[in-house]
């Protein structure tokens, strides 16, 4: 062991969450997703060094050889449960701090919730059949006894009633391109900046058609165009604020279909959006873990606007959580910790006929209306 190893200092990895699984302890590295077993005797160690140490002055403290603890901290160190002087600055460390408002929860929920393996359509109806064998399923109603009060008939007519009760998701389309007007409302409505106002403390806040916290606005919308008219494939920003498309980059089926995992079916669609977030907008204002669950309801808010504007507009709409989340970020030329992706939609014109394609196949499903029952 050279003297350079012997007086090396090792720290604490700054983004550690430690919990029991069943019968083992887990540490988990949520800046850079690493998890591993530990023992307490490992927890004692990572917490002294909350301070840099050396194999030296901990060997001191265990009565263990110094070349036995050094083993033990190269271990700690390559599983990303320490920091090693000798090391660069780690830049999962340093995107992870970005959150540090709103961590643990909020970071370490979305790390360890991001970049899954989605399984393909004929296994998951092998879980959910053996699901079925073995609980039942749960109601789709809630009923609570007690005495029951009848409303009057609701108002069914009307141009926005249609549209929303013609809201479907629609996993086939039609071989026509979204054409550029349809596009471009379509962008508008969803994500565009209609208005300006004064706030009451922070100064100009956008005015959009989705509600947001704060007028904080985190989301942004990016668009893959696949069979858009007047618009060459690729991958673009749109800028609310200008109503106009940046082009970032280019975009084949085979990058879709890896975009959204197990959904090779829309690729097929004329346009898909990625709807990511701006941390930093809502975390100035919100400074708190619970605040990360705004992003993912206003990504919500944004996106069932973008379905009922396309259902109106006479497109086929869908939306997808089922993401490949770094693969995206990467084409979309953001980091991942202070722009991340949460939710995809998409559309395309309507196969020739139909009034809802929710299979890829084309098959038909039968809907049962309430005045059916």
């Amino acid at each position: 062991m050279t003297r350079r190893h012997r007086e090396r200092q090792y720290r604490r990895a700054p983004h550690l969450m430690v919990h029991w699984c069943k019968d083992q302890l887990i540490a988990e590295n949520y800046a850079d997703s690493r998890r591993t077993i530990v023992s307490p005797r490992v927890l004692e160690i990572l917490a002294r060094c909350s301070t840099p140490q050396t194999a030296r002055s901990l060997a001191g403290k265990y009565s263990i050889p110094q070349g036995t603890l050094q083993l033990v901290l190269d271990h700690l160190t390559d599983v990303g449960l320490l920091r090693a002087s000798h090391e660069q600055a780690s830049r999962h460390d340093a995107m992870c701090a970005l959150w540090d408002d709103w961590n643990p929860a909020a970071r370490f929920f979305h790390t360890v919730t991001k970049d899954v393996r989605y399984g393909s359509t004929e296994n998951g109806n092998r879980f959910t059949r053996a699901r079925l064998r073995q609980t039942p399923r749960p109601s789709l109603t809630k009923q609570i006894e007690g005495r029951e009060v009848e409303l009057e008939l609701p108002s069914t007519s009307g141009e926005f009633v249609s549209v929303l009760l013609r809201r479907r998701t629609w996993r086939a389309f039609g071989r026509r391109p979204v054409n550029a007007r349809s596009l471009s409302t379509l962008l508008s409505l969803t994500s565009g900046v209609h208005a300006w106002t004064e706030g009451e403390v922070e100064g100009r806040v956008a005015l959009k058609t989705s509600p947001s916290g704060g007028a904080r606005h985190p989301i942004e919308t990016y668009l893959a165009a696949l069979r858009c008219s007047g618009l060459q494939r690729g991958l673009y920003h749109y800028a609310a604020d200008r109503h106009a498309l940046i082009r970032i980059g280019d975009v084949s089926s085979a990058r879709m279909k890896a975009f959204l995992p197990q959904q090779p079916h829309f690729a097929k669609a004329g346009a898909v959006v990625f709807f990511t977030a701006v941390v930093a907008r809502t975390m100035w204002r919100y400074p708190h873990a619970r605040a990360y669950r705004a992003l993912l309801i206003e990504a919500g808010h944004v996106c069932q606007t973008f379905c009922l504007t396309a259902t109106w507009l006479g497109l086929a709409p869908f939306c997808t959580m089922a993401l490949a989340d770094s693969a995206i970020e990467r084409a979309l030329g953001i980091d991942g910790a202070s722009e991340i992706v949460l939710y995809a939609a998409g559309t395309g014109t309507r196969p020739s006929g139909a009034t809802w394609q929710p299979r890829p196949d084309g098959k038909r499903c039968h809907i049962e209306s309430i005045t059916e029952q």
